[in-house]
């Protein structure tokens, strides 16, 4: 290969990263991935305290609404 065809294989190559970088098409589905990622750990972080304090307030309704014997 002699080294003007190097050359121009080289620019074209550069051209290409460079088109590479302006393209953000992709970008929205990566975030829209980490976002789904985040709102999961917080589900999952949160989940069982939430549905404890639920419970909780289930339990007190319950016990004024059901007379005791």
């Amino acid at each position: 290969m002699s080294f003007s065809k190097l050359v121009e294989k080289v620019k074209s190559e550069i051209a290409l990263y460079k088109e590479l970088v302006k393209d953000t098409e992709g970008a929205s589905g990566i975030e829209y991935a980490i976002a789904a990622g985040m709102a999961a750990v917080v589900m999952v972080t949160f989940m069982t305290p939430i549905a404890d304090a639920v419970k909780g307030i289930f339990q007190i309704i319950k016990d004024n609404l059901v007379p005791t014997p």
